[in-house]
């Protein structure tokens, strides 16, 4: 996500310095304390955070909070050792600290009611940011965004763009149950208007594409055939068998449930105060191949 934002911004004439990893090289890591020795910046985005995985254990639960919470204290810190702060922050958040697993057009008026150890520890670093922030006059913007389309995507996207192409993967009833998406690259183009106004926002494409058009969408630029369907009740079955069968098994009660449930949230803040004008990201998904 950062690499990504860092490309588009340059397109931009901004001139970006990049902390967090570089040709899978750690510049620094955010869980320690550390200093900067650069100039002072303008703008700061914060990007860093561990994602994608299920914690298994109270230590890989742990991870998150040292991530994604001590490591925006650890910036802030550091921040604070230069010459002068910056006039604006953004925090690239998830609309995972709403805690739904199933709804339509969530907004950012949504109670943070997120329970996982990573919407946890998201939801502290916003609020401890927002504090921050505040007290040293810095203009905060939280982007809240679902899931993040780009080149070889991390995560769900990636995973069902790795199963269709090794024809592993298999289509669920009607594929009908809406996700909302955003393209990583338009981010950039509101940073502007963020460093002026500040705020919370949800990002997303706006279409909330279906997973049956993603797998369409997939299986064409792949040149592949549409995935095999299952019926929902053979997928209800294997996911029972899943339960039993523990947190190795690649489909559960659980797992079925998000894939087959309708979740999308509202941008219409973003579009109103910040000019948001996204790409559908079903356009798009040659470049994610």
């Amino acid at each position: 996500m950062g690499s990504i934002l860092s490309r588009a911004l340059r397109l931009l004439q901004y001139d970006t310095v990049e902390m967090g990893m570089r040709n899978g090289q750690i510049i620094v890591d955010i869980t320690k304390s550390f200093s900067l020795t650069q100039s002072p910046f303008d703008v700061v985005i914060h990007a860093a955070g561990k994602a994608h995985t299920v914690p298994r254990s109270e230590a890989e639960k742990k991870q998150f909070f040292q991530v994604n919470f001590e490591g925006t204290k650890n910036l802030c810190k550091a921040l604070e050792g230069l010459a002068s702060l910056p006039k604006a922050f953004i925090f690239i958040s998830t609309v995972a600290v709403y805690g739904f697993d199933k709804g339509d057009n969530i907004a950012e008026n949504s109670p943070l009611a997120g329970s996982t150890p990573y919407a946890k520890s998201k939801i502290l670093a916003e609020e401890w940011l927002a504090n921050w922030c505040r007290i040293h006059k810095v203009t905060l913007s939280i982007l809240r965004l679902p899931l993040i389309a780009g080149p070889k995507p991390p995560g769900n996207l990636g995973a069902m763009i790795n199963g269709i192409k090794s024809g592993k993967y298999l289509s669920i009833g009607k594929a009908d149950a809406q996700k909302s998406m955003v393209w990583a690259e338009d981010i950039a183009s509101i940073i502007p208007k963020l460093t002026e106004v500040g705020g919370i926002y949800n990002l997303t494409d706006g279409v909330h594409p279906s997973f049956g058009e993603l797998e369409d969408a997939i299986s064409s630029a792949l040149g592949k055939k549409k995935p095999l369907k299952v019926p929902s009740w053979v997928a209800k079955c294997l996911a029972m068998v899943g339960d039993l069968a523990g947190a190795k098994s690649p489909i559960n009660t659980n797992k079925l449930y998000k894939i087959t449930s309708t979740l999308t949230f509202d941008d219409s803040k973003a579009r109103q105060q910040l000019g948001w004008q996204p790409t559908p990201v079903l356009s798009k998904i040659p470049e994610v191949i």
